[in-house]
């Protein structure tokens, strides 16, 4: 389906919840028949279908409707079934949107997602409040203060979390193999890491990235030529947990490391590609062998990368998939000075594969290597702990007995990176060969 069927379709889906909820619900047997018998990419008979709808709440509810909640309601439900980055945004959020709130206002330092219309933590900035608090990736916020995230936009999340520094968001969080916990983050600016670089044994330079926000690519060369200088001859690339940064930053690290070709690119509608970056080679610096490490706690800019050193065949990708994001939106104002925030572009690999699919077996980049941490969780497993958190409510378990302790979990050991410097120093291929 074209993506305006598509969006007529969503549409039509969210007037009818709201002329239900609003008590409409003989109606919607005609209706749905009317809209079967109607060509779905036809805007004339899903236009006759709206201004039915309307008509029906209008003259058929028991009560005077308010028609601009109606209106917003059913905006917010259109533009909420697109993706987690499109919202819909009332007027005194357009003004902050464009500037003019409350700039004072700080975070917690967490990057977040919508995933199963939960608030679902991508990555947290090392040394933040967030990570002080106990806040991980992979954590589902469940709620922020008394407000359900399933009830509200990815946006308005975001903007709940938001606040005075030192004020404290109170955020029940949901994580696997545990109880659900109330964790109260003092929100507070924060320092993202500078960019960490080691030399192990073998000749082998790791270089730890934290962002990829403007002008973390020239602290990362900086890093490159200062292991080069100590004798690194081959360097692996740790990107996970980066989920902040921009594309040209991306570029400009891929382009470190590759020196010509594509290097990515950025679709618009129907996949085709709106912009496209191409290395420089007078900016590359590094020709040896080299490895990157991703995870789940990869998304964005850092997928570029991966991508991008992928199809280059200019090393191997270890890990796990990636997050998948990276997208582009655009502000649409309405007459009644709120407006829509739409994704309008996605960000992709050098061929055009953007890294926000429709599915988590299309999100994001997958290595070519392999490499799962058991205590790594997946976005699939919300659902599974939303259910088993209901289970739980209807069946309480005996409290534990004061004698019991909690587990001190052991240290697990790096096996992603193990495996990279496996591969770098030659003994996974001597392995597999069988020597």
């Amino acid at each position: 389906m074209s993506f305006r069927g598509k969006m007529w379709t969503l549409l039509i889906s969210a007037l009818v919840a709201a002329y239900v909820l609003v008590g409409g619900l003989p109606y919607v047997g005609t209706m749905l028949q009317t809209q079967a018998q109607q060509p779905i990419n036809d805007p004339g008979a899903q236009l006759r279908i709206f201004e039915s709808v309307l008509q029906h709440i209008q003259n058929d509810y028991v009560d005077e409707p308010d028609l601009e909640k109606v209106r917003t309601g059913a905006l917010r439900g259109l533009v909420g079934g697109l993706d987690p980055y499109s919202s819909y945004l009332t007027p005194e959020q357009v003004k902050e949107f464009n500037g003019r709130g409350n700039s004072n206002k700080v975070g917690i330092g967490a990057e977040f997602s919508q995933v199963s219309q939960y608030l679902y933590v991508v990555s947290v900035v090392k040394g933040s409040n967030a990570e002080k608090a106990g806040i991980r990736a992979g954590d589902v916020i469940e709620y922020i203060e008394s407000r359900a995230t399933r009830d509200i936009s990815l946006y308005d999340a975001q903007q709940m979390i938001l606040g005075e520094p030192g004020s404290v968001v109170n955020l029940r969080v949901l994580r696997s193999a545990e109880r659900p916990q109330i964790i109260k983050v003092t929100r507070g600016a924060y320092t993202i890491p500078k960019v960490e670089a080691r030399i192990e044994p073998g000749k082998i330079g790791v270089i730890k990235v934290h962002s990829l926000e403007t002008g973390e690519a020239e602290d990362i060369r900086d890093q490159v030529r200062n292991l080069t200088r100590q004798g690194a001859e081959k360097l692996i690339l740790d990107l996970r947990g980066v989920a902040k940064g921009t594309l040209e930053e991306a570029v400009s690290v891929a382009n470190l490391f590759i020196r010509e070709g594509t290097l990515a690119t950025v679709t618009g509608r129907d996949n085709k590609p709106t912009k496209t970056f191409t290395a420089d080679s007078s900016k590359h610096v590094f020709g040896g062998e080299m490895a990157v490490l991703i995870d789940i706690t990869t998304a964005g800019a850092a997928e570029a990368v991966a991508a991008a050193v992928l199809q280059a065949k200019r090393g191997e990708v270890i890990g796990e998939r990636t997050f998948g994001a990276g997208t582009e939106q655009q502000l649409f104002p309405l007459r009644g000075g709120d407006a829509l925030l739409l994704t309008v572009a996605r960000w992709a690999s050098p061929t055009g594969q953007p890294f926000l699919g429709d599915d988590r077996a299309s999100m994001g980049v997958k290595p070519s290597i392999e490499v799962k941490r058991p205590d790594t969780p997946e976005p699939i497993e919300v659902e599974e702990l939303i259910e088993k958190q209901e289970e739980e409510v209807e069946n309480p378990q005996q409290p534990e007995t004061p004698e019991e302790k909690p587990v001190v979990k052991p240290v697990q050991e790096d096996i992603q990176l193990k495996k990279a410097l496996e591969v770098l120093s030659g003994k996974a291929l001597a392995a597999k060969a069988g020597a």
